[in-house]
């Protein structure tokens, strides 16, 4: 592997080993399981976002949600 590749790829992996520090393994899982099941998408769909997307996706429903339950209340 060339040196620039070698750094590009080390630079990756640290960059998203940083973004994703704040959530556990667990909770990966258990927000996966809620997408599939209360939401309907599909393990496949959840995968293929890249880990920025996944946490747009997972704040625009967090809001969306926040928003339905505020319009329950009144």
């Amino acid at each position: 592997m060339s040196e620039r590749k070698f750094f590009l790829h080390e630079w990756v992996f640290r960059f998203f080993r940083l973004a994703l520090s704040h959530e556990t393994l667990e909770n990966f899982f258990k927000t996966n399981f809620l997408l599939m099941q209360e939401h309907n998408y599909s393990l496949t769909e959840i995968e293929s976002w890249i880990p920025w997307e996944r946490e747009v996706y997972v704040g625009m429903l967090i809001d969306h949600l926040k928003k339905k339950a505020d319009k329950q209340k009144h």
